[in-house]
């Protein structure tokens, strides 16, 4: 076998009949010898997963401090230990590295995904080696073997199936498609068939539900539907997050602000004759001053606070900065199957006697249709009562116990004493009952234009009348009708024998039935998945389906969910039909569709990738191994806890503990809360160090010498950190899912934050500097210029410290009056002023401590001076604040 065999020959393996496929793998229906199989594996590997590349512990440690924030702080730390205070070295050094160690703890798992698609492997499987059945580890298979499967097996390889006796496999992995697949031999025609129609193959990794066959190994390892995954899934390029994306501008924005100040600074005090050297670590001391060397870490703080509100409420944040990305999130790209469905096909509907009935309405054992499905069912009980078979078949048996029906007494009642199996090419199966009267009850279901031409009599009320062309024609009405709400239906028939039946084949058991009706089964969607939809939209994202199932399906689910409007007649599109738009054309018209019907994980990332090139911010929830490369590409993938695969769930980025749908509005709701109190934090830090700043700056341009670098300090260390984390702990705004996303150009100082900082700013540094003009020009101890200054620095000291802890209450809105907003809502909030207020307090109050901070102790009037001048910064922005709201509501 030369290296061009190694690669898929363009001819698909579902498009060639057996005996071509047989050839090309150089293989037969005795299998391959054990010396052939030997020379195969050394040229093709062993039947696994590459493991991926995975980054060291150390490589995810050094990997967070790529954050330009985090640069500049670096660059801070240095200048300030070599030229300025090594204190405020130290303190930025410490918030840098812990704010890394927390990174790495958050992300520790993000690289699971590769390794998880390799671990799911059937360890064993029976090949025919040899012309003889030997059971194998999965990974000895190689192309050209031939595998034998049951009900039970996982699927070792992609096979193309060469011998079937009613065998069904469940796809939903690969296909999204809850209903296993009946398996046919049928040589496929299109060369472009999705894996869902390829009715001919079977997929590494899937079920089998039902039946046995058997086929030839066509791909291993890599080159298997899943190893294709695994491999758009290694090659994937991580996405930046909204909030990663913010912070880098936002260090951008401040270090050319606080090199300009200082330069500036500089240059002003040489011109005013002041020393160079003097000037120079003036200035770095300004500019260390202005940087908020705590915002990385209080950054991380609201994202892990966030993390863990959402986990009680069962959203599990794997990386931080997804607790703020799906607060931006413009799209949601959902899986239909276990997401916005129950995953458990459910009996909706009842066709018996003339009328349709809902499930709700009564039925019971009497009734001929309802005999007939628990009887020709292969569903079996456990002891704890779960139900262990097809999906299909199992909802007929839970619909059954849900109306009150003993079945497990019923067939004890009346046993079954023969059966002809289901088979895919009939599409029926039929069992015989021996009855407590000695006769003998034939029961079926199937498919309902194949169940009609054995009917020639219809069950009416109890009534036997025979079936004539316009009672037939009649159900299969019905029958088109329940399709066409994209409901799966069974039709039941039945008739009594006085004798044991000698013939048990379909010839001998199903001719002469009699109808007994049919049923409409389907996948349903959640209820609170439906007000989800609802809220989400009202939100302004957009809800949009991906699925793996047909069209009709997918386009009734949609409407039932309300992504469809109910008369739309556009929106949907299929996999098939996506291939033939290219990547330009489908980038225009990706806002013209909202649902996605039988698409591949290659289509899944297109879909993703389309909006965002679209300039929106995508969320992609999944449970399936196919779901996984579009959950990596997104800007967050959301997997699912329960019905997920742990390929899912290493790819994403949060994972939904619940599977519930309605969990994702509460997580963007807590994403838009916790981008909000970051915006707050940050408002609240640099008003606050502009204030600083402008303080120094003015003072020094008029030759005072207002604050010591130890004073900044320690305003900085009490007054930013308790603050600024407890604005974190903010409940979300009364409107805030009533506000359309931010869009991916907005930055933390959009919506008025930018001015905000400026003038609030200006107005605590114009309030620190007017206290000590009036404490130097009103001096209680007239006559000494050392105490006049020591009071004057005191009072502008005390006032700067508890200036910021009062404006963190104008911060807990931009525009909003702090009485809307409450003032005392967040104890932790309420606690955190006391704190940090005591802390400010304690220094000029405690003997020894004013001492070292070369402090005083103030008198009444000039405590009464400081509240007073700390307190008016809240009535100014309230004032400032209803202007700006007048303004916009003219606007």
């Amino acid at each position: 076998m030369d290296n061009e065999k190694k690669e898929q020959v363009k001819e698909p393996f579902f498009t060639q009949d057996e005996a071509a496929v047989l050839k090309q793998m150089q293989t037969s229906e005795e299998g391959l010898t054990s010396q052939e199989a030997e020379k195969r594996i050394a040229e093709y590997g062993p039947n696994q997963l590459d493991e991926g590349k995975t980054k060291s512990l150390l490589m995810k440690f050094l990997d967070q401090f790529k954050d330009f924030m985090i640069i500049v702080l670096l660059v801070a730390a240095v200048v300030s230990g070599v030229f300025g205070d090594i204190s405020d070295a130290v303190i930025i050094l410490v918030v840098v590295i812990l704010n890394a160690v927390l990174g790495v703890v958050q992300e520790a798992k993000a690289e699971e995904a590769i390794n998880a698609l390799r671990e799911m492997s059937s360890p064993e499987a029976k090949v025919r080696r040899d012309g003889t059945v030997v059971s194998l580890k999965s990974d000895q298979l190689v192309p050209g073997d031939i595998v034998l499967l049951e009900a039970g097996n996982i699927v070792p390889a992609d096979l193309r199936l060469i011998e079937i006796a009613s065998l069904q496999i469940e796809e939903a992995g690969l296909t999204g498609e809850s209903v296993p697949v009946d398996k046919e031999l049928t040589i496929l025609e299109d060369v472009k068939a999705g894996i869902g129609d390829r009715t001919n193959m079977a997929f590494m990794n899937s079920n089998v539900t039902y039946g046995r066959g058997e086929g030839i190994v066509v791909g291993t390892g890599m080159s298997t539907e899943v190893g294709h995954i695994a491999e758009m899934l290694a090659s994937t390029e991580e996405t930046m997050t909204p909030l990663q994306n913010n912070l880098n501008r936002l260090g951008k924005y401040l270090t050319v602000a606080i090199l300009v100040i200082a330069v500036v600074m500089f240059v002003v005090g040489m011109l005013n004759g002041r020393e160079w050297l003097d000037m120079l670590l003036t200035s770095i001391s300004l500019a260390v001053a202005a940087i908020p060397e705590g915002l990385p870490a209080i950054v991380t703080i609201i994202l892990a606070l966030g993390t863990q509100k959402m986990a009680k409420r069962k959203a599990l944040v794997r990386k931080l900065p997804a607790v703020e990305t799906l607060g931006s999130t413009d799209i949601i790209c959902s899986d239909k199957t276990g997401t916005l469905t129950m995953n458990k096909m459910t009996v909706e509907k009842m066709y018996f006697n003339g009328q349709i009935q809902d499930n709700e309405e009564p039925i019971d054992m009497q009734t001929p249709v309802l005999r007939s499905m628990v009887y020709a069912n292969d569903t079996q009980i456990s002891g704890d009562g779960t139900l262990i078979g097809d999906p299909t078949e199992t909802a007929l048996i839970q619909f059954a116990l849900n109306k009150g029906v003993d079945v497990v007494a019923a067939l004890k009642k009346e046993p079954r004493v023969a059966e002809v199996p289901f088979d895919s090419e009939r599409k029926l199966m039929s069992t015989v009952h021996k009855q407590e009267d000695g006769k003998f009850l034939i029961a079926a279901k199937g498919a309902p234009d194949e169940l009609l031409k054995r009917c020639t009599q219809i069950d009416r009320n109890g009534t036997i009348e025979p079936l004539d062309e316009e009672t037939k024609q009649a159900i299969l009405d019905m029958n088109h009708d329940l399709a066409t709400q994209a409901l799966r239906v069974l039709s039941m028939a039945y008739k009594v024998v006085d004798n044991m039946p000698t013939d048990i084949s379909s010839a001998g058991l199903e001719q002469e039935l009699v109808y007994a009706g049919m049923t409409g089964m389907i996948d349903p969607e959640r209820e609170e998945a439906k007000d989800a939809v609802r809220v989400a939209r009202e939100a302004g994202i957009r809800p949009i389906m991906i699925t793996g199932d047909h069209r009709d399906t997918a386009e009734a689910i949609a409407k039932r969910l309300g992504i469809l409007e109910e008369q739309q007649k556009d929106g949907v599109i299929t996999g098939a039909e996506l291939d033939e738009i290219s990547d330009a054309d489908f980038a225009t018209r990706v806002k013209d569709y909202s649902v996605y019907a039988r698409v591949s994980p290659q289509h899944k990332v297109r879909i993703v990738k389309a909006w965002q090139k679209a300039g929106k911010i995508v969320a992609m929830t999944g449970d399936g191994v196919n779901d996984a490369p579009a959950l990596k590409t997104a800007d967050i993938g959301i997997g699912m806890g329960i019905t997920g695969t742990e390929v899912s769930k290493g790819a994403s980025d949060m994972v939904l503990a619940d599977d519930n749908f309605s969990t994702i509005v509460v997580a963007v709701e807590e994403g838009r809360k916790v981008f909000s109190n970051i915006q707050k934090s940050i408002q609240y830090l640099l008003s606050a160090n502009l204030g600083e700043v402008l303080t120094l700056f003015i003072a020094t341009l008029l030759g005072w010498s207002i604050l010591a670098p130890v004073h900044i300090l320690w305003i900085n260390l009490v007054t930013d950190t308790f603050p600024a984390i407890a604005l974190g702990l903010e409940p979300a705004e009364a409107d805030s899912m009533k506000q359309p996303p931010r869009g991916k150009k907005a930055t933390f100082f959009s919506n008025g934050v930018l001015s905000s900082i400026i003038y609030q700013g200006i107005l605590e540094g114009g309030i620190t500097l007017f206290v000590y003009w009036w404490a130097t020009h009103n001096p209680v101890h007239v006559g000494n210029n050392e105490l006049i200054h020591s009071d004057a620095l005191t009072m502008a000291f005390i006032t700067l410290g508890l200036l910021q802890l009062f404006h963190a209450f104008n911060v807990k809105s931009v525009e909003k009056s702090l009485f809307t907003v409450g003032f005392f809502k967040n104890k932790m909030f309420n606690l955190a002023i006391l704190v940090s207020g005591a802390l400010l307090a304690v220094v000029v109050l405690v003997p020894g401590l004013n001492d070292a901070f070369k402090v005083s102790h103030l008198d009444l009037q000039q405590w009464l001076l400081v509240l007073g001048a700390s307190f008016s910064i809240i009535p100014i922005v309230e004032i400032i604040k209803i202007g700006l709201r007048a303004v916009h509501k003219k606007g």
